[in-house]
């Protein structure tokens, strides 16, 4: 036990080592990233679970696949102000409006009233304002720090966001079990202003371009979606990762409150189980994953990592047993974990840095059109068939659409290249669309 203490202790010094030695305004972002995504985890176990309480599947289902498709539309739309603007100003911009959206949210709540479509739309102002904020976030790293240190910076920041991802669903499941629904969603509104706070320490970054006529923004956008298409490597990995994630998102999302229902578990069930989910991103995120990846190769353990997924679903699906739910999404998270670092990690060193926000928001499109598809048939499913099949059948579909990153052209001598070799990739390789417009 000594010995585990002493192995915990070390790894969280070398983690809090790392993180100073790339200074104080990284340091602000990762703790801003952190406390954002706990909010939301917050937000979200606590609005899944009063929906599904109040309006059952059918309600919750209908709420996740509006807001995902509103934030469908304002993705694209949107995505240029990452890349014409100071990214910092745009996610402050972005927390404001997710703050008016939460405290709207517990508000309504807090005054007992049930009104699905004002929940949907006070949602829909959050995706938009969650628009503005997610690819400015997820590509300012590049911009903040130097090419030697920005591996090392995307490692830290996936790690802060594991981080966040766990200690959410643990606050959330804990206040929502003892004392309400209400209690958690303010906790969610202090979260938001709270990392508000930090984002405001992060330095601005120097504005490359302010012309923003409307023909120039739509060229943006169209200079984006190309760069997407006319990348063999892009275009199939989209592709596959948009029917991945059909089945993916209802498994970690949607189908979880019910699941946890169906076996008369309180709400604080459902914050454990989203945590084991964090925990298992977390452990990859801080290591285990890049020695595995080390170890076997960055393929083999990319190939391990989706079977691992379709089977920890499948489990979730035939087991009645509280544990075994646990232990099946923190393995689903330290899979998640792997493919994230693997994957994503190298296509965001692969993109020029004038081109991020736009190809980093064109992903998340990709990710919301998936999540407003799966829970249409999630919710079809539960109708027809009850939570423990739906989730075997995913699990299932995850296992069979996950063979298409395998099997994807010139997927496996990309993932091949080192961190070196594949910084700026895109750019060498089709320099003529990534050309100033």
């Amino acid at each position: 036990m000594l010995n585990a203490k002493s192995g915990s202790v070390g790894m969280l010094r070398g983690f809090l080592g790392r993180v100073d030695a790339l200074g104080p305004s990284f340091r602000a972002l990762l703790l801003s990233d952190t406390l954002t995504l706990s909010a939301g985890m917050v937000g979200h176990v606590a609005l899944a679970w009063w929906i599904a309480q109040q309006g059952g599947g059918a309600d919750l289902a209908l709420y996740a696949a509006i807001v995902a498709i509103g934030a469908l539309v304002f993705l694209p739309l949107l995505s240029p102000f990452g890349d014409r603007y100071c990214k910092r100003s745009v996610m402050t911009v972005g927390l404001a409006g997710m703050v008016v959206v939460a405290i709207g949210l517990a508000a309504l709540v807090q005054s007992g009233t049930y009104n699905l479509p004002l929940i949907i739309g006070l949602d829909l102002v959050g995706a938009a304002a969650g628009s503005l904020f997610a690819p400015a976030s997820a590509s300012i790293v590049a911009e903040m720090l130097s090419a030697d240190k920005l591996t090392a910076g995307l490692g830290l920041q996936k790690s802060g966001q594991a981080l966040g991802r766990l200690i959410g669903p643990t606050l959330g499941g804990g206040v929502l079990a003892f004392s309400g629904t209400a209690s958690a969603l303010w906790l969610y509104v202090l979260l938001l202003i709270a990392a508000y706070a930090l984002t405001l320490r992060i330095p601005k970054n120097p504005v490359s371009r302010t012309n923003a006529g409307a023909s120039a923004w739509l060229a943006d956008i169209r200079a984006g979606l190309a760069a997407k298409w006319h990348i063999k490597v892009e275009r199939w990995w989209t592709l596959v990762t948009f029917l991945f994630a059909i089945f993916l998102l209802p498994c970690i999302g949607m189908l979880l409150p019910m699941k946890v229902q169906s076996l008369h578990l309180s709400g604080a069930w459902l914050g454990l189980c989203e945590a084991s989910l964090s925990a298992g991103m977390l452990l990859g995120a801080l290591g285990l994953s890049a020695r595995l990846a080390d170890r076997v190769g960055r393929f083999a353990i990319y190939t391990a990592a989706i079977v691992g997924m379709g089977l920890c679903f499948a489990a979730v699906g035939a087991s009645h047993y509280p544990p075994v739910l646990l232990a099946s999404f923190a393995i689903c998270g330290l899979c998640i974990s792997t493919t994230q670092l693997v994957g994503q990690t190298h296509r965001m060193l692969a993109i020029p840095p004038s081109f991020r926000a736009r190809m980093t928001s064109v992903h998340i499109m990709v990710m919301q059109v998936a999540a407003s598809i799966g829970p249409a048939l999630g919710g079809i499913g539960l109708a027809r068939l009850g939570v423990d099949r739906v989730y075997i059948l995913f699990g299932g579909a995850v296992l069979v659409t996950g063979i298409g990153y395998v099997i994807a052209p010139g997927y496996r001598a990309f993932i091949g290249l080192s961190h070196d070799g594949v910084t700026g990739y895109y750019g060498r390789t089709y320099p003529k669309l990534f050309e100033p417009r």
